[in-house]
């Protein structure tokens, strides 16, 4: 599935980056939903809960803003805008 992928590799990118900051787990997580990504916030949300499980994102929130721009840079995806890491 096509969202089973963007969730994964958004994971992967959470994990890659509390790593790389000594950090222990995401705490929240902000994204932007591409345009065309053919994705609805809250389905989005759902998968991503049950995919971080057992992972550095699990328990994360996750912010999703819908973006318009098809011009962006990955308007048929979700890019990673920020993570807060807890560090202790």
């Amino acid at each position: 599935m096509h969202e089973s992928g963007l969730i994964q590799d958004l994971i992967e990118k959470v994990e890659k980056l509390v790593r790389d900051h000594g950090g222990r787990r995401a705490v929240s997580i902000q994204v932007r939903l591409g345009p065309l990504a053919a994705l609805q916030p809250d389905h989005l949300r759902e998968h991503f809960e049950m995919a971080a499980a057992g992972t550095l994102a699990e328990g994360a929130v996750l912010s999703i803003t819908n973006s318009e721009d098809l011009g962006g840079p990955d308007p048929v995806g979700v890019v990673l805008e920020s993570v807060e890491i807890e560090t202790e």
